[in-house]
């Protein structure tokens, strides 16, 4: 693949990004995404400092590849996670859920380049007017927080990219080669990639989810909670619990109260799958295995060759 913005930005080989999930994304997988050319991070909301430091060390120890952290900004201890960041000197740091301004440029003054994640171009622009990198753009296939408008993947990249000057990064339902062809055929720059590589043998995410997102069919998932912070979840007993409070008219801090804490890690990392919340993406129902994070990047990138020779090979004549 010929070098375009974002492989040039990170210096990496290919324009394949792993999302920074939450219980799913240690520096077993970070590493392995790396190594195999693409860009690993590591998923720093569900971790204590310490933990951080611990997987960043371990990081740095498995690959020599430019690997980023996923920062969310309402992290309760964000000063000591950039503390942290900036001790190892993490190249690369992808901020979400909250206002890019508050740490970009404190980050860039230390030489890291910062990528923010939005679900709508109003978001993109600010993003952009805080000094940010580039963009990661997300529909609402994706799975995890999303955005409330519910904008497609196939609708918000065009949208992002006629007014964004800086690398767009797509994500949201992109599951394969063909569909990150698709991706920078609608303007992105780059991909990033979640649900796939839940299902990958280098997930910290437990064999339990990993084989209830292989389970997914189509319609297995819904977006739901937009009150407190929209989440596409799977539809088990406590989306279930979910939808009858909606059901019975209940308030936005009895749906807390139902939430209440720890109920991801319950699910994703600890396995529970009744009680648990699972976080995955629409694109889960055409994931069937769980394999190597290195095979994951090799089979992306083969599809999208060969889906880009066919497309070549097949224009239209005026």
């Amino acid at each position: 693949m010929e070098q375009n913005r974002i492989t040039s930005l990170f210096n990496i080989k290919y324009p394949l990004i792993q999302a920074g999930m939450i219980w799913c994304s240690g520096w077993k997988l970070a590493a392995a995404v790396s190594n195999s050319g693409g860009l690993g991070i590591i998923g720093s909301g569900s971790m204590y400092p310490q933990v951080l430091d611990e997987h960043i060390r371990k990081c740095k120890d498995a690959t020599d590849k430019p690997f980023a952290v996923n920062l969310p900004m309402l992290y309760p201890d964000i000063d000591k996670h950039i503390e942290t960041i900036i001790k190892h000197k993490v190249p690369i740091v992808f901020t979400s859920a909250g206002n890019p301004k508050t740490w970009t440029n404190h980050l860039k003054g230390h030489g890291i380049k910062v990528v923010h994640v939005v679900s709508s171009l109003k978001f993109a622009l600010k993003a952009q007017d805080a000094g940010v990198d580039a963009v990661v753009a997300e529909g609402f296939e994706a799975g995890g927080h999303n955005g409330r408008d519910e904008t497609t993947t196939l609708c918000l990249i065009p949208i992002v990219k006629e007014k964004l000057n800086i690398p767009l990064i797509a994500a949201g339902g992109i599951g394969n080669g063909r569909a990150m062809l698709a991706a920078m055929n609608l303007g992105a720059d780059a991909v990033q990639v979640g649900s796939r590589f839940v299902a990958s043998l280098e997930s910290s995410a437990h064999d339990n989810f990993k084989n209830a997102v292989v389970d997914a069919k189509e319609g297995d998932t819904q977006l739901t909670l937009k009150e407190i912070t929209p989440v596409r979840l799977i539809k088990n007993d406590f989306y279930k619990q979910v939808l009858n409070a909606y059901e019975g008219g209940s308030s936005v801090d009895e749906l807390k109260t139902l939430l209440g804490r720890g109920r991801a890690k319950k699910g994703m990392f600890e396995g529970d799958m009744i009680e648990g919340e699972l976080e995955i993406g629409q694109i889960s129902g055409l994931i069937h295995d769980i394999k190597p994070a290195a095979e994951i990047v090799y089979d992306f990138i083969k599809e999208y060759e060969i889906a880009l020779n066919e497309q070549n090979s097949s224009k239209f004549n005026f």
